[in-house]
Parts: structure tokens; C-alpha cells; sequence
């Protein structure tokens, strides 16, 4: 007497059958479509970036900074002047968090104008603050913290100059940097004050 063989109730996957299955063949004009998507996205990634800069120019709150230069020279890209600014590095006592933030927390800086009309850090956030008159704030990323102090990143700190302007620059003891900060956050640098001091 014979036994029976087992059956199974499905039907043998192309990998049970030892091969497997090819992709689906797209058709010329589907590739081109895929093509024209993809151009069509960097292209409007590239505008994007383009109109958000010049409408944090055109729609942000200005404010100048001060600042001095330091290491002026990009082999690759040419002169130009890293930044530290007064607001770079503040002290402790103006954290209003409730713990110290911890490095590359995210921070926000409220700063108000002087009488010389540039502006100072009034106190440092660990979320966005509400701003009155005058008053701006800036973005940054903490990069350390000790007991006295906190040191802050802005994405500010390098700015490109004609070929032969750093070296000029780094011998200024300050400067006067013009930020635009757009209300969504985003800031860059408008404008360096480079008349002698």
C-alpha cells in the first residue's frame, strides 16, 4: 500500500522553484518621467535654498554684532574671516533653564540694542523666548559648558572676502557684523562693517 504524498495547499514561490522572480521592466517613458522628477527636485531644492535666503534677508529682523576675526585663509575657497563674536561665548547667569543645557543642545539667545547700536545677549533659552520692542533672537547650538560659562555656535562664524581682505581683516581687533535673523529662525550675515576703526 502506498502512503500519499504530502500536497501543499499553495502554490511553490519562484525561490522554492530555485529562481527568482525579475523586476517588473519599466518602460522608456516611465524612465523619463522618473528623470524629469528628479531634475525637477534639485532644481527646486536649489531655489528653495535660494528664496530662503534672500527672504530671511528681505523679511528678518537686523541686528549688529560685534565681533572679531581670526584665521583668515580657506586653501580651497580663498580669504576669508572666522568670526567669534561677543555673543559667542556668555556667562552661566544667563541661563533660564531649569538644568544647564549639555553640548549641542539647541539655544536661543535674546538680544537687545545698545546705545551703540549694536546688540548684546540679555539672556540664553533653552526654547524659544517672546521678544518685545527691539529685542531679537538668535539661534544656536551649545558647543561647551563649565561653571562660569557657556560656549555657542550660530553658523555665522565664517564669511568669504575678495582675495587679499583677510589677511587685512585679521589685523582689526573688531568688527561690526550685520545679521539679518528671518522670524522662522534662520540668520545670516547681511553685511561686515570692513571701514577702519
Amino acid at each position: 500500500m502506498s502512503v500519499p504524498t504530502p500536497t501543499s495547499s499553495h502554490p511553490a514561490t519562484p525561490r522554492e522553484q530555485g529562481s527568482v522572480a525579475p523586476l517588473p521592466d519599466l518602460s522608456e517613458g516611465s524612465r523619463r518621467r522618473g528623470m524629469r522628477w528628479l531634475v525637477l527636485a534639485q532644481v527646486l531644492f536649489v531655489l528653495g535654498v535660494a528664496v530662503a535666503g534672500y527672504a530671511t534677508a528681505a523679511l528678518g529682523r537686523t541686528v549688529v554684532l560685534r565681533t572679531r576675526p581670526v584665521d583668515p585663509r580657506d586653501l580651497l575657497y580663498g580669504d576669508y574671516v572666522n568670526l567669534r563674536y561677543h555673543v559667542s561665548e556668555l556667562p552661566g547667569s544667563l541661563w533660564r533653564g531649569p538644568a544647564m543645557p549639555r553640548r549641542h543642545d539647541a539655544a536661543y539667545v535674546l538680544l537687545e540694542p545698545q546705545p551703540d547700536g549694536t546688540y548684546e545677549a540679555a539672556g540664553l533659552f533653552p526654547d524659544k523666548p517672546a521678544v518685545t520692542g527691539r529685542q531679537a533672537v538668535l539661534r544656536a547650538s551649545v558647543q561647551d559648558v563649565w561653571r562660569r560659562g557657556i560656549r555657542l555656535r550660530y553658523g555665522l562664524e565664517r564669511y568669504y572676502v575678495p582675495e587679499g581682505m583677510g589677511r587685512k581683516l585679521e589685523q582689526r581687533q573688531s568688527l561690526r557684523v550685520q545679521v539679518s535673523i528671518a522670524p522662522w529662525g534662520q540668520a545670516r550675515i547681511t553685511k561686515v562693517d570692513m571701514s577702519p576703526e
